[in-house]
């Protein structure tokens, strides 16, 4: 007869702890990486234990004032109440010159980081650390001009006229939202600076962007059609924030100009609402 050995409580406890850092640790570095190699996305992108609330009066000003919120299911619409309610939890937002912060500014631009990065599992930003607000245009000590906005890497800050910013919002397919092209600015510098599944997507399909965008043919074809603004084409970091823009405000038109760089877009930043 086999005699099974007895074990302590405690010999119990570290196998069972052995046993889940073993699941973890194949997970991570095994497991999803080829997932990601093969079909470019995260295993998953929602999982939510304790799901954050936003208040009434931030919930309303979603309902009244964001678009993309207002169009999603409603599941859909709860994870990125939780993403927009962790976001203001995550970041101070500071006023200038006398400018005193609102509910509304911080749910407009919490929702427009949480939009652009809505099919990212990890959704928060490691490259900042605090929202900065004007009320209008502001002098930067970055390059010693007027600025509407910017993103400033080593003071971990994204900056903003909050006028402009409301502007980006008033007309929503003129390609100009100056929330979405700073937060362009945040994603592309944490995309390649960070090893996380959704960072690595993003740099690896960024990569094939920009090589195929650099080909004479592709890149003549869109000078040629006057979609993208003369801007974008000021470096690779202004190309990416550009097309952003135009991503999320003229969806269909982009698509039906560009339809490889729409896909590969899609894949960037894993979006799947399109």
């Amino acid at each position: 007869m086999f005699v099974f050995p007895k074990f302590q409580p405690v010999a119990y406890l570290l196998l069972a702890l052995g046993i889940v850092f073993f699941i973890v640790f194949a997970y991570n570095v095994i497991i999803e990486p080829i997932y990601a190699f093969f079909f470019r996305k995260p295993i998953y992108v929602h999982l939510y234990l304790f799901p954050k609330k936003l208040s009434l009066p931030q919930l309303q000003i979603l309902h009244d004032q964001f678009d993309f919120y207002q169009k999603l299911p409603p599941l859909q619409q709860k994870y990125f109440e939780h993403r927009v309610a962790t976001f203001i939890q995550n970041y101070p937002y500071i006023g200038k010159d006398g400018l005193e912060v609102t509910d509304e500014m911080k749910v407009l631009i919490a929702a427009t980081a949480v939009m652009l990065t809505f099919g990212m599992r990890n959704y928060l930003f490691t490259v900042i650390d605090k929202i900065i607000i004007y009320p209008d245009v502001y002098y930067s000590t970055l390059n010693q001009k007027y600025h509407k906005g910017e993103f400033n890497p080593r003071m971990k800050a994204i900056v903003f006229s909050w006028k402009h910013f409301l502007e980006g919002y008033e007309i929503s397919n003129d390609n100009l939202n100056l929330g979405l092209h700073e937060f362009g600015h945040v994603l592309h510098y944490q995309g390649l600076n960070n090893s996380d599944t959704s960072a690595t997507i993003f740099a690896v399909t960024y990569e094939e962007i920009i090589k195929e965008v650099k080909y004479p043919a592709n890149y003549s074809k869109l000078l040629q059609s006057n979609y993208f603004r003369i801007y974008a084409y000021t470096n690779e970091f202004e190309f990416i924030a550009v097309i952003l823009e135009h991503f999320f405000e003229t969806p269909e038109q982009f698509k039906k100009e560009f339809p490889p760089l729409f896909e590969k877009v899609k894949v960037m930043i894993n979006f799947t609402q399109y």
